[in-house]
């Protein structure tokens, strides 16, 4: 596990005025990584403080890194993270340590220089997505509709408290915050679970708020398992993660589980908030309930137990189009915490890797939609809308998403006697179905072929 040290000092300020503002998402205590590219330039990585983007190819080049900061740093300088990632966590903490010191207060290190503003760059994927997996991993989610069982605990399906569950998803669907995602076209039921089916804009469409969590160091040769040792070192660090759901075509095409209800777009926030910078953060793994399974031996590992969650809140806000010309805030829908979650990140890896799945640098995976026990803490609109539409300032109701709404993420990791940090967010506009190529109103008699209005 991560231990404190000097870089999460509380009382530690920056010669950066913004981040020592009390709100921003990157105090000198977070120096999340990323790749940024300004108008006309290239990809490259960077580090946010404050308001800003330190420019990792410009500080190099003034000498301000040496020994294994300066190996770390020329992995981190590049237009894709992997090399840092593939560096593991050691090399992020040694480059953390030497840019915390440079960004200091108490700095003779003038940072002008070094820096960017962030409004005046595009942020892109910290890396190129190699594989991504999706878990389930909290039992409010899945228990939801099933209700609860004799001890007042949420049903779930007997695998669920016995291992980590998940299912393999398309790493080139995974988009950076701000991409807009076109609904899809699909094959749904005209009542989500009964009725004629039909081909046209799903028109059930849901996202779900979850963590990614960005796999680091050098993984398990295919064919050998990983150990909770291992992979504790390989939990580089997380992000925020948007799993958009189109529940008719989910619900319809489930035989094999999820397919295209799942792989229209995955919207990822752009910054790697590191493990050693959430390290105060940790909690312990969710309790488990009196009669549930014991840990899996493979599993269980004491320091996970006591420290392997993390303590983040979590929220979901949703800004229509009538909204924004009307003038009115985004309506937040969620509030949630990271630390409901029954299987901690490490289990997740481990579990994934334990039949021999080779892992690596650059994979990433969903944690699952992070739901809590309140209907406030439902993660995802599948369950917020147990009790009816949600409703909109404006007058405005919600069952699901609608063209031009945006849906945003934004994660908050805070502790008493700790710096808050943050994570960005994770943003996406629903876009309207593109149209089918040479698709006519009644091509035919049968439902399922004739395109939906």
């Amino acid at each position: 596990m991560n231990l404190l040290n000097e870089t999460h000092d509380p009382a530690r300020r920056s010669r950066v005025a913004s981040a020592n503002d009390g709100a921003t998402d990157f105090p000198i205590q977070n120096l999340p990584f990323g790749v940024f590219q300004r108008l006309g330039g290239v990809p490259q990585g960077g580090v946010a403080i404050g308001d800003q983007i330190v420019d990792l190819r410009v500080a190099i080049a003034l000498g301000l890194f040496e020994g294994e900061a300066l190996v770390a740093a020329g992995a981190a300088a590049g237009s894709d993270l992997l090399p840092l990632l593939t560096l593991g966590t050691g090399a992020a903490s040694r480059l953390r340590a030497r840019l915390s010191a440079i960004l200091a207060a108490d700095s003779d290190i003038c940072p002008e220089a070094l820096l960017v503003p962030q409004g005046d760059v595009a942020m892109l994927l910290p890396t190129r997505v190699r594989h991504f997996t999706d878990m389930c991993a909290s039992t409010y989610h899945i228990g939801r509709f099933a209700g609860c069982d004799e001890r007042g605990e949420p049903i779930c399906p007997p695998v669920f408290r016995t291992v980590p569950v998940g299912y393999d998803g398309r790493a080139g669907s995974v988009v950076v915050s701000g991409t807009p995602v076109n609904r899809p076209n699909g094959t749904w039921r005209e009542k989500l679970d009964s009725g004629d089916l039909r081909f046209g804009p799903e028109p059930f469409q849901d996202y779900e708020l979850e963590m990614g969590i960005w796999f680091g160091g050098a993984g398990n040769t295919p064919g050998e398992p990983m150990s909770m040792a291992a992979a504790s070192t390989a939990v580089f660090g997380l992000c925020l993660l948007n799993d958009w759901s189109s529940r008719g075509i989910q619900l319809w095409e489930n035989m094999l589980g999820p397919f295209l209800g799942k792989s229209l777009a995955t919207t990822v926030s752009p910054w790697i908030v590191t493990a050693e910078a959430l390290a105060p953060f940790r909690t312990n793994a969710m309790p488990r309930p009196h009669g549930d399974p014991a840990v899996p031996w493979h599993l269980d590992l004491d320091d996970d137990q006591s420290s392997g969650g993390f303590d983040i809140t979590l929220e979901t806000w949703l800004d229509s189009r009538a909204m924004r010309a009307a003038g009115f805030p985004d309506a937040r829908i969620c509030q949630t915490n990271f630390r409901h979650m029954y299987w901690t990140a490490a289990q997740m890896l481990a579990h994934h890797a334990s039949n021999g799945c080779g892992l690596a640098p650059g994979d990433l995976v969903g944690s699952g939609t992070c739901s809590g026990p309140e209907l406030e803490a439902a993660a995802c609109l599948f369950e917020r809308l147990a009790t009816g539409p949600l409703a909109l300032p404006g007058g405005e109701q919600r069952t699901w998403l609608e063209d031009g709404d945006r849906i945003t993420l934004r994660g908050r990791a805070t502790r008493e006697g700790f710096v808050s940090i943050g994570f960005g967010s994770a943003a996406g506009d629903l876009h309207a179905a593109p149209s089918w190529p040479g698709a006519t109103t009644g091509q035919a008699e049968n439902s399922l072929y004739q395109p939906a209005d």
